[in-house]
């Protein structure tokens, strides 16, 4: 076999080029890739008892104007609230009690989780006009925002973003935060090292976890939480509403496929042989006859035999020959004995009355006889 002096070094050439172009790479300025960015998954940052707020803060809330909160707010160890009379509030105004106590604990927690999670990908300059996929996108100062920045879950309901701001967040007036693919409010997190200002009319999204203090301005609204640890929270006709985050979407692929093929053929053969057969002979056979044959039998036979013969027979044969003969030969033949004339003084007196009848009456025609009286 012949070795080429060539090969070792040519390989450590290669390896030397490949790892110049990474570094171009990194050093190109502005975030890591500026489109599609697969980064290595986030973690959920866990709110604790903190999630149920949509404000809360350490120096007090002010507010100004139509301002609706569908959520939880509470202020602690400034519990001073300003500004109730025109917010609508569809959670519970916790103020400075136990609850908002706990809650600034899970605060902390979820502050210093969000602040440590890596391994992240720079940010250096401002977020409108890009695509983002789920990942952790880290600015050693500020993080501003003018225009649209697209949030990509790529089909994942899953997909975590977070944003790490050394410094402060800044929003330009009516900006946006769009999720796209799957992407949700609840899987959004912006941890800033100061302050946060959401510009006016600005639609954010997710929840912002801030050192100091948050302001909200004029029209601005949000799908998520303004948590200011310990600083103030200023909100200006406002609308911000709780995320809420379901697992439904990674439940229902699993679960469909596994429960449609096992349920379906098991049950469907056993319960309808076993039931069928049981149920419907031993039923049917017992009430059937027993009932059928005793209460038809005894009472058809009893009934109508006794009745019919003795009622029918005795009726027709008396009643039909007696009336038919008596009737229509006595009436014919007795009839004419009984026209006779009577004879009227004594035979053979000359008055010409003297004749005698004799009535003679056969079997069935009557014989009459006639006298002549005597000469005188």
């Amino acid at each position: 076999m012949k070795f080429s002096r060539y090969g070792p070094a040519r390989g450590r050439w290669r390896l030397s080029v490949l790892a110049v172009a990474a570094a171009v790479a990194v050093s190109g300025g502005g975030l890591l890739a500026t489109g599609r960015d697969a980064q290595a998954a986030a973690v959920v940052v866990p709110l604790g008892t903190a999630g149920s707020f949509v404000v809360l803060a350490g120096a007090g809330i002010t507010n100004t104007g139509p301002t609706t909160l569908n959520g939880d707010i509470g202020s602690f160890p400034n519990p001073a609230i300003s500004g109730t009379g025109t917010m609508t509030i569809t959670g519970t105004n916790h103020a400075g009690d136990s609850v908002t106590q706990g809650a600034k604990d899970d605060l902390v927690t979820a502050y210093n989780v969000a602040a440590g999670e890596s391994p992240p990908a720079p940010i250096t300059d401002d977020l409108g006009g890009k695509t983002l996929t789920q990942g952790v996108y880290n600015s050693a100062t500020s993080i501003g925002l003018t225009g649209t920045l697209t949030l990509d879950a790529e089909g994942d309901a899953g997909a975590v973003f977070v944003f790490q701001a050394g410094s402060t967040l800044t929003t330009a007036s009516s900006s946006r935060v769009l999720l796209t693919n799957g992407a949700r409010s609840c899987n959004v997190f912006w941890q800033i090292g100061s302050s946060a200002t959401i510009g006016t009319a600005t639609s954010f999204r997710g929840t912002i976890l801030a050192l100091t203090s948050i302001t909200m301005q004029t029209g601005a609204t949000s799908i998520g939480r303004m948590l200011a640890r310990n600083g103030a929270v200023t909100l200006d006709t406002n609308t911000i509403t709780r995320p809420r985050c379901r697992p439904t979407p990674p439940t229902s692929p699993p679960t469909s496929p596994p429960t449609s093929p096992p349920t379906s053929p098991p049950t469907s053969p056993p319960t309808s042989p076993p039931t069928s057969p049981p149920t419907s002979p031993p039923t049917t056979p017992p009430t059937s006859p027993p009932t059928s044959p005793p209460t038809t039998p005894p009472t058809s036979p009893p009934t109508s035999p006794p009745t019919t013969p003795p009622t029918s027979p005795p009726t027709s044969p008396p009643t039909s020959p007696p009336t038919s003969p008596p009737t229509s030969r006595p009436t014919t033949s007795p009839t004419p004995p009984q026209v006779t004339k009577t004879p009227q003084g004594p035979v053979g007196t000359g008055d010409g009355s003297g004749w005698s009848v004799w009535l003679v009456e056969p079997p069935v025609v009557p014989w009459f006889g006639w006298t002549t009286p005597a000469a005188s």
